[in-house]
């Protein structure tokens, strides 16, 4: 079975021999990798505000001056797994009024479509064990636009699109560098570090780089522990020891110079008390930007923030190179020819790995789209510190705020302690993790690391982050907010991807989670059924403006019931099933939990199918508006609301001859005899050949949903399937409710309202993670309805499909977002298709947030390898067809 999706024998890689080994480590995680996020300011976790604004309370021009409480940031960065010490890159072109030291964008209130970051950056390449790391950023040589970009971007309205940094005009003339940043492990304590910049341009051009190393400082609120310290050795050698992790030495080429500093908030600059010294946290910036302190900061030899400065003058197209190398022991000779092999070396294995991993016959184009999406998914690795009780009740000198904090954010969240190295959606705008992203992010992931997947998924059903009541924590804006519960399904997908890899499940595995996420439905089931009738609420439901108002907020006088809360209910209660069963196979006692979840499942059905979520007049799933004397209002808005109903859906085959299971046999055959005989709603069927099907949606309902899809005037799009169903462009949704007016209209673009923040839009553009699973639902209805079931696919075309083919035709869509036409262009690239033309830009590929309904460019979050990186796994599936 594995030699299907795992053609190329990996147990020679040395990549693979590499996780094997990391796989025995109670945490399955190398000491060094990119666990350094790309924005630590404006997070809940640093906001001591008295009003919650987290943007407002530590701002990016603050945080260059201010020590962080609960981690770091940098530019193309690295650290150690507890966060200790700290290596990144900062530069200065010799115009810009500040040192780049990380990356820069708009708060959610300066963007026209909230947050979004305005750089240019690419994670080119990455392993699982970060023994080999690449890292783009492209940096203007002309004065980085910052007040351009704020100025234009308030002044646009919600309808216009957001103002990028390529519209400004400074890389007009290729008058920029591009700056790689390259590491190299020679084992798990000793990097190899490469900075290359490339001038661009035609005319020379002057850049500073300061490679930095760091710590995080502990001690502002630590007064006990003895304080790290890095200590000059030599010309080009620093020791950097800290208490718990020991000496690391830093060696580099010969610099300009070099700055030593602390890295101590700057308390003059911020709240005009005087500082007791002037190294602090923002001297470098000072000295390279203001010539202040500079023979102070050069003839300092100890402190907790260290850099070489390294000036060039670069000639056009020409370029310059720092080797660096971080490691434990010290070295005679750091760099030597060993050291610069060391990178082809690494990079040798790395294509090794990867071509290990890719189905024999897929195309160079391809492979480089699978490669970076999954090289963006491992550099969202990212080290995430949080204590509730610590915040919430401790820091009485921290903030004027202290006295209201026990009721504030995330107050009734006391026990959860997060310190851990987790998936992130993107490192900087989403820089913390969300319950659901995590579980798809995982997904990707398997196909690499699939140990790695399961420490994620077992990870945020731990007793530090899962509450006593059984609730996964969404997300730290409001820890207590309903993310749609995937868990089970990711938890499936994991296991089938390293099953079909290795040959085996793991069992134990399946048995950690399930018996933590018993806990969780049993949560959803008391809180979220409101009536008690299987007919379930939730909220938003991680799907932002979807909906026709707020779905967390109360309705007067009447209750919403949800399509999609009781899908996802009904989704979960089989995948529990489908797990339990899996396991029962091995150990019979889960043969009871396997009956009761196909209980819950079957119950669900009914009451999606029969309490009144269908319309017949438009023959698909609406959310339900029921008022105080029972009437029913459908909400009808197209969206993928509806079409989540298809989720849950599972195909198993019962062979007569096997013994296994016979207690679920004799227990779920009676119930179904019950119901048969009662005339009760059942989501069975069985064909001729023993094959069972379980399904939410009955077979005349399921071909009404794939018909829409199917229909290019509704949800089918040029790049996958829209979140809203086009048909609301020339029949928008309107509503009164309670005297107020409400409408939805197809909006394939960015949001046009504030809704949720306004940054995210599900009513129209199209979002990978929903796409993947409509594709892997129709697989799984293609394997019990086969060839029989045909579709006109695109409607209206004389094109008759298969379920599978319609899968694998939406498949191509999706990955046709990425790839390069006849014009030499990607549609993800939109309006910036000529700078992505450039030999040097050719193969660069962002992996979006979502995309536009209509053309599919990309939208929103520029990074989000987190779940767009299931892209992956599509390549994966359509290559090994």
């Amino acid at each position: 079975m594995g030699s299907k999706l795992f053609m190329a024998k990996t147990d020679t890689n040395p990549e693979q021999l590499r996780l094997d080994e990391n796989s025995k480590k109670e945490v399955p995680l190398e000491h060094w990798g990119p666990y350094l996020s790309e924005r630590q300011w404006a997070t809940v976790r640093e906001d001591y505000s008295e009003n919650g604004d987290a943007w407002g309370y530590l701002t990016h021009d603050q945080a260059r001056s201010r020590a962080y409480r609960w981690g770091e940031d940098g530019l193309a960065g690295i650290s150690d797994y507890h966060q200790r010490l700290c290596f990144a890159i900062a530069l200065w072109n010799g115009n810009d009024p500040i040192l780049k030291e990380r990356l820069f964008g708009l708060p959610n209130g300066q963007g026209n479509h909230g947050e979004d970051v305005k750089e240019l950056y690419y994670y080119l390449d990455n392993v699982p064990t970060h023994y080999y790391m690449q890292y783009l950023y492209k940096y203007p040589q002309d004065r980085f636009p910052y007040n351009d970009l704020v100025s234009t971007n308030i002044q646009r309205s919600k309808l216009e699109p957001e103002y990028e940094l390529l519209d400004t005009g400074v890389f007009d003339n290729d008058r920029y560098f591009d700056v790689y940043v390259t590491y190299a492990k020679k084992n798990s304590e000793d990097i190899h570090i490469s900075i290359e910049i490339i001038n661009r341009g035609t005319d020379a051009a002057s850049i500073t780089v300061l490679p930095t190393l760091w710590f995080y400082n502990y001690w502002q609120f630590d007064k006990v522990k003895p304080k790290p310290l890095i200590t000059k050795m030599g010309p080009n050698c620093v020791r950097a020891n800290h208490p718990n992790s020991g000496g690391y030495y830093l060696y580099h080429q010969p610099a300009d110079t070099a700055f030593f500093t602390e890295n101590d908030t700057n308390v003059e600059r911020l709240f005009g008390i005087p500082n007791p010294t002037a190294f602090v946290k923002d001297a470098f910036h000072n000295a390279i930007i203001n010539k202040a302190n500079v023979d102070r900061l050069e003839s300092k030899e100890t402190g907790t923030k260290y850099a070489p400065v390294y000036k060039f003058k670069i000639s056009g197209k020409g370029s310059a190179r720092i080797y660096l190398r971080l490691c434990k022991g010290q070295v005679q000779n750091p760099f030597d020819a060993e050291f610069e092999a060391m990178f082809a070396k690494r990079k040798k294995e790395a294509d090794d790995f990867y071509a290990s991993i890719l189905p024999p016959n897929t195309t160079p184009e391809h492979a480089i789209i699978q490669r970076q999406a999954l090289a963006g998914l491992l550099w969202s690795k990212q080290y995430y510190h949080y204590d509730t009780r610590l915040m919430v009740y401790n820091g009485r000198n921290t903030s004027p705020a202290f006295e209201t904090r026990p009721n504030g954010r995330n107050s009734n969240w006391k026990y959860l302690k997060n310190q851990d190295v987790i998936l992130m959606p993107d490192k900087w705008e989403y820089p913390w993790y969300a319950a659901w992203d995590l579980a798809f992010h995982c997904v990707p992931m398997a196909l690499i690391d699939p140990v790695f997947a399961k420490n994620q998924l077992i990870l945020i059903m731990r007793e530090w982050y899962m509450n006593p009541e059984g609730q996964i924590p969404a997300y730290e804006w409001n820890f207590s907010d309903v993310n749609p519960p995937v868990q089970a399904w990711a938890a499936l997908q994991v296991y089938r991807i390293e099953k079909e890899k290795k040959g085996t499940g793991d069992i134990t595995f399946l048995k950690r989670v399930f018996q933590k996420l018993v806990v969780n439905f049993t949560w959803w089931a008391n809180r979220k059924d409101i009536d008690g009738n299987n007919i379930f609420s939730g909220g938003f439901l991680g799907l932002d403006n979807i909906g026709v108002f707020d779905r967390s907020a109360q309705i007067k006088d009447a209750v919403l019931e949800q399509v999609d809360g009781t899908s996802w209910m009904g989704t979960f209660a089989l995948n529990m099933m489908d797990i339990a069963i899996e396991i029962a196979l091995v150990d019979e006692a889960f043969e009871d939990m396997a009956v009761k979840f196909y209980e819950h499942f079957v119950l669900i059905a009914e009451a999606l199918n029969e309490l009144g979520l269908w319309d017949n007049e438009d023959q698909f799933f609406y959310d339900t508006l029921r008022l105080q004397d029972g009437t029913p209002h459908h909400l009808k808005v197209r969206s993928l609301v509806g079409l989540i109903s298809m989720f849950a859906v599972s195909v198993f085959h019962l062979d007569e001859n096997d013994q296994r299971l016979k207690d679920f046999r004799k227990r779920a055959g009676w119930l179904n005899r019950y119901r048969e005989q009662n005339k009760l709603f059942l989501p069975l069927s069985i064909d001729d050949k023993g094959n069972y099907l379980l399904s939410l949606v009955p077979y005349d309902r399921l071909l009404k949903l794939i018909d829409r899809i199917a229909d290019e005037d509704e949800f089918l799009s040029k790049g996958g399937i829209r979140a809203l169903s086009k048909y609301h462009l020339n029949h928008p949704y309107r509503v009164n409710i309670a005297g107020a007016d409400y409408s939805v209209d197809y909006e394939p673009g960015d949001s046009t309202s504030n809704l949720f923040g306004g940054n995210s839009n599900w009513r129209g553009p199209i979002w990978i993670p929903m796409n993947f699973m409509i594709i892997n639902a129709l697989k799984k209805y293609a394997q019990y309805y086969g060839d029989t079931t045909k579709i006109n696919f695109p409607k209206g075309s004389d094109q008759q499909l298969t379920l599978h083919q319609v899968a694998d035709e939406l498949s191509k869509r999706l990955i046709n977002i990425f790839e390069v036409d006849e014009k030499g262009e990607r549609p993800v690239n939109g309006a910036h298709q000529e700078f992505y033309k450039k030999p040097e830009n050719a193969d660069l590929i962002l992996f979006y947030e979502y995309f536009h309904g209509d053309d599919a460019h990309g939208l929103g979050a520029s990074h989000q390898t987190g779940w767009t990186a299931l892209i992956a796994n599509l390549v994966n599936d359509i290559f090994r067809n």
